[in-house]
């Protein structure tokens, strides 16, 4: 009997024990749709946060005021970094373009959860409000959907004008025609000059729910001198950033009147390590999928060689006449091991079907749109030999078990 024969034969065996087989291959579908699924998702999400970084490149980084609070020390009270101020990062920004070939941008924070009005409209108090130079957008990987960026000329003029995110004109502009418009924010009324692109939130910030204005027209509500301003530094050659990042921490240090023997008053970030630590966390989920799914496969696995088990009794008979007609014991071991691997094959490949469906439904859910649709034809093709190889190995002993039966006592088996 050949292989062909042997895929028929099983699936006979298979349609005359419907119901006893769905089960079986259930648990196995479920198994591989948890492990294609979840692989599914992650590869789609890593997708959309790549996409969301790749307009910020490696090539840059971040000097931003150190988090730190007021705490005691063996009795002393422990000193309180002061956040980088608007002069600092100035003298910082001056100094830099002297000795490198690079583009900076000095932002702030204004406000993270301001109310936007027009007319006699309100935005929900979700809205983040930055104070940024000319340099902001590109740097940060936005793009203009229409209208124009902030200017110098808007900085030093003071202008009251906005770039909106997209969330924002969408909700008070569904149908476009922002631009020129008048809005309140901050109690001061701007004018729209420009519109960014969706973006999505897959970096975990606000970035369509923003309204950005010029720098110095931000630092006037600065009355308190206690904003914290952010350092954007990018470099031509992503290959220098480890040399570049060491003079801009030096430059810094001087600008800060940092002495010495202290550690550095600010912080350094990188831009890509938001990603390093993305993706060190999908490695993790990627094994945990995997392991889920493996202990889901060894259930499938026990329930198969039942099966088959039963089934090799109930065909006892069968057996006798197919030894008293000449099939040698390696072709009856391979009748029954070809019915086991084809079960799984059929639970597999409803598995791989789902899992790809489920997966990219949640990468969807979860990116607000911005997960493209991906099949990890890697894990797909692992998850099949898994199959195969969970329907050998359940397989084997009830195989070896039918091969093994007396043909004469087989044949008084009723």
């Amino acid at each position: 009997m050949n292989v062909k024969e042997n895929v028929l034969e099983g699936l006979r065996s298979i349609k005359s024990n419907a119901l006893r087989t769905v089960l079986t291959s259930a648990i196995i579908t479920f198994g591989i749709m948890a492990l294609v699924g979840i692989l599914t998702a992650i590869e789609s999400m890593q997708g959309a946060i790549n996409k969301s970084f790749e307009g910020m490149g490696v090539n840059s980084f971040d000097l931003i005021s150190k988090n730190d609070f007021s705490a005691r020390r063996s009795g002393r009270a422990e000193k309180v970094t002061k956040p980088i101020s608007f002069r600092e990062a100035m003298d910082y920004k001056e100094r830099f373009s002297e000795s490198e070939n690079a583009i900076i941008s000095v932002y702030t924070m204004v406000g993270g959860a301001e109310v936007i009005k027009y007319q006699n409209e309100k935005s929900n108090p979700n809205n983040s409000i930055i104070a940024a130079d000319e340099n902001y957008i590109g740097l940060k990987g936005y793009k203009i959907l229409e209208g124009r960026n902030l200017t110098e000329t808007d900085r030093s003029y003071g202008s009251k004008v906005t770039v909106l995110g997209y969330d924002v004109a969408e909700k008070f502009f569904p149908g476009g025609k922002s631009l020129g418009q008048d809005i309140f924010i901050l109690g001061d009324r701007f004018t729209i000059v420009g519109v960014l692109q969706k973006k999505g939130s897959m970096t975990g910030g606000n970035d369509d729910r923003m309204a950005l204005i010029p720098l110095e027209v931000g630092r006037n509500a600065d009355t308190d001198g206690r904003f914290a301003y952010t350092i954007t530094t990018s470099v031509p050659n992503a290959e220098d950033i480890d040399e570049v990042m060491a003079e801009g921490t030096a430059i810094m240090r001087l600008v800060r009147q940092d002495r010495t023997t202290d550690p550095d008053s600010f912080e350094v970030e990188r831009a890509d390590a938001l990603l390093g630590e993305f993706n060190e966390v999908t490695g993790y989920m990627r094994i945990g999928g995997f392991g889920i799914s493996f202990i889901t496969l060894l259930g499938a696995s026990i329930a198969l060689m039942n099966i088959m088990m039963v089934t090799v009794t109930e065909r006892t008979r069968e057996i006798g006449i197919r030894k008293a007609l000449g099939a040698t014991p390696a072709k009856i071991r391979f009748q029954f091991l070809m019915e086991a691997v084809v079960i799984c094959l059929l639970g597999g490949i409803a598995g791989v079907i789902l899992g790809i469906s489920a997966g990219n439904l949640v990468s969807y859910l979860m990116s607000s749109g911005e997960g493209s649709f991906t099949a990890p034809w890697n894990w797909i093709i692992m998850g099949l030999v898994v199959c195969v190889v969970v329907g050998l190995l359940s397989g084997y002993y009830p195989a070896y078990k039918a091969s093994k039966m007396d043909p004469i006592e087989s044949l008084r088996y009723e």
